[in-house]
């Protein structure tokens, strides 16, 4: 990877705030945007910026062809059908869309981990106060990592199971392949929380088997407001409605409707056409680039930045070389949101303090919250080393 080269693409990492560069270590949250994407984006504002498939003129079928390669692109990259991307806002509406439409029933069993996002808990909790299901919690093993044997209890008699692929609190990626054969097993179907692991990995969804899987457009160099749910097409089209209107269907009268085929029929309304079309520049920059260099580039800075203040701090999670791009980490003594203060004050770096939208797993262990640096594959081990001296004065302080 030539990080340089890498780096002009950003022109945000130009910019200096008071005479200091920006060391920007807050990519679980929102990554950056290379240039690729804000032109694409801009491209359809200047030059075609139509309905898709709703005008005949020149600028909508402009917006159609684009919108459509768009859908062949994300199809390509992680090895689906085009008609099995339905285009989203983000994760969490797409995992909102499979538990408002996949039908489960009172006293049916729906199983996650205690290591959720907020995204991938408080759907199935609505559900059971509202419908009455099970919701069952698989308990991960002290140190974060993926307990197989109480999945295997926990999934009996289940119709679903929603997983977090890489963990957002820690960075730990669970054993995803094991979990969906499992899950399959026992006859249940699998939905996966990608939002973490798809910058990161490269992911074939052929090849894991996954059922359904969600994932956002702003944590993979993409646009906000864009995300994808990809799921196999024939349990797509058994899926319930959960959004209708515009575009979903072929004709309609007072008292009835002709829905649209997958994917049509879940993107009601007008869409992030834009956002589509940015996406789908993110996935050609991704790949150009290699989600290999970037994994062993982004494993390489946690091993670094985690054998320089694994002596101060406690690091949440299991070994580095399981936590991909992600440090949680908390210090004696220093609230989280204070680091991450001290750290934007002094020297522009941009880190996420506080419970990460995983608020259940703190509680559940009488944990404040954490500090939390993540990777990119732009970020240097220039970077690393001015994180880690301004961690050693905020330790100095105290």
């Amino acid at each position: 990877m030539n990080l340089d080269k890498i780096r002009k693409d950003f022109l945000i990492l130009q910019k200096k705030i008071n005479g200091k560069p920006i060391v920007y270590f807050d990519n679980a949250c929102v990554s950056l945007r290379p240039m690729q994407v804000i032109d694409a984006m801009n491209e359809y504002y200047r030059e075609y910026p139509a309905c898709v498939s709703r005008s005949v003129h020149k600028f909508g079928a402009k917006a159609t062809e684009k919108y459509n390669e768009a859908r062949r692109a994300i199809a390509r990259f992680i090895n689906a059908k085009e008609n099995e991307i339905i285009f989203t806002r983000n994760t969490t509406e797409g995992i909102n869309l499979i538990a408002n439409s996949f039908g489960l029933k009172n006293r049916e069993i729906v199983v996650t981990s205690d290591k959720e996002h907020n995204s991938n808990l408080l759907p199935w909790q609505i559900l059971s106060q509202r419908t009455g299901i099970k919701h069952r919690i698989c308990r991960t093993n002290n140190d974060g990592t993926f307990n197989i044997e109480n999945f295997k209890k926990e999934i009996k008699g289940a119709r679903l199971a929603s997983v977090v692929h890489t963990s957002n609190l820690d960075g730990y990626t669970n054993p995803a392949e094991e979990i969906i054969k499992i899950s399959h097993e026992n006859k249940a179907l699998v939905l996966l929380d990608a939002a973490q692991s798809i910058p990161h990995r490269k992911i074939d969804v052929k090849k894991m088997d996954v059922d359904f899987l969600a994932f956002s457009g702003h944590k993979m160099l993409g646009p906000s407001g864009i995300g994808i749910l990809y799921g196999k097409a024939e349990l797509l089209r058994k899926l319930r409605h959960f959004m209708v209107g515009g575009d979903t269907v072929e004709n309609t009268t007072y008292t009835t409707a002709e829905f649209l085929d997958i994917p049509e029929r879940f993107e009601a309304g007008l869409q992030n056409y834009a956002g589509a079309i940015g996406l789908s520049a993110a996935v050609n920059y991704l790949n150009k680039i290699g989600l290999d260099n970037i994994a062993e580039h982004e494993n390489s800075l946690n091993k670094y930045i985690t054998g320089e203040i694994e002596g101060f701090a406690e690091i949440l999670g299991p070994k580095a070389e399981l936590r991909s791009s992600i440090i949680s980490f908390n210090i004696d003594g220093i609230d989280p949101h204070e680091i991450a203060i001290i750290l934007d004050n002094a020297a522009n770096i941009m880190i996420r303090s506080g419970m990460h939208c995983g608020h259940s797993w703190f509680n559940a262990r009488n944990i404040k919250g954490s500090a939390r640096a993540s990777l990119y594959l732009y970020n240097t081990k220039e970077e690393a080393k001015i994180f880690i001296e301004n961690l050693r004065r905020i330790v100095k302080l105290k």
